[in-house]
């Protein structure tokens, strides 16, 4: 699925710039279309610079990152910006680290220390599904913290190695297995979860890394008869656009990902 570049930021308020606000706008919309690289929107708490950066994005129609320098705030702009753009694509990407231990040695005692982490499972979602709405679609908005923006791998990496499903293919079905096993996906016999997948007879079941929901997809032999959405607790279908489309694209289940290609030249690198 490439971008949908047809889209445009609806900013949706039931305030109107006042004060200084609209000259504010004008400047730093027309500083952005003249290619500066550098402004800055000055006020103090309270003067409502959000709202100001939300008309801005609107009057630019540019995917946008928004950086604070911790959780919280970013966490809070977050909240602000999928109030201002419900219509858009709204994101929250940090650090999915609850708790994180490095490695350390403590010469005194002569203990080693070993590194611990606690991942949060929800905000590792949240990531994955900023990383997925940025390679389909132009309306995106992300607030990150400063940190989280690095290490990620290569984003032609992740775009290129995603499934495509659609109505009516023929395509065996063990070949789609391997196919996300390659992407980081688990059998798992029972609980689907995120980053899962279960085979139930002619019936494929797979959440992806970055839904809340899953989806089903029915197999006639080869053939894909159908596919729809679900909610893995409940049982009950659930609406998503591509699954009404009949073709869905599953992305990996982690950032982490290398094409195969890329592999076997580091392979064969370390061989040499």
């Amino acid at each position: 699925m490439s971008p949908n570049n047809n889209m445009n930021f609806k900013l949706t308020s039931k305030f109107k710039p006042t004060g200084d606000q609209p000259q504010a706008i004008a400047d730093l919309s027309g500083g952005v279309k003249k290619g500066a690289k550098e402004q800055t929107l000055l006020g103090v708490t309270g003067s409502g610079k959000t709202f100001s950066m939300a008309n801005i994005i609107q009057e630019v129609k540019k995917p946008t990152l928004i950086i604070s320098h911790n959780k919280t705030l970013a966490a809070q702009l977050a909240s602000e910006f999928q109030e201002f753009f419900p219509k858009n694509a709204v994101h929250y990407f940090v650090s999915y680290y609850d708790y994180y231990q490095p490695e350390a040695y403590i010469p005194k005692s002569d203990t080693y220390v070993e590194k611990e982490t606690q991942i949060n499972e929800e905000i590792d979602r949240l990531r994955l599904a900023s990383t997925t709405a940025l390679l389909t679609r132009s309306d995106v908005i992300i607030v990150a913290s400063v940190s989280c923006i690095y290490g990620l791998g290569k984003p032609e990496s992740y775009q290129n190695m995603r499934i495509e499903i659609k109505k009516g293919e023929k395509i065996n079905r063990n070949d789609i297995l391997r196919l996300l096993n390659s992407l980081q996906y688990e059998r798992s016999e029972y609980d689907l979860k995120r980053g899962t997948y279960r085979v139930k007879g002619d019936v494929l079941e797979v959440q992806p890394g970055y839904e809340e929901f899953a989806y089903r997809i029915d197999f006639f032999g080869d053939e894909i008869e159908s596919i729809q959405a679900f909610d893995p607790l409940t049982g009950d279908s659930v609406f998503d656009e591509q699954a009404k489309q009949g073709e869905v694209h599953i992305y990996p289940a982690k950032h982490y990902v290398v094409e195969r290609e890329q592999l076997k030249s580091a392979m064969q690198n370390i061989r040499d």
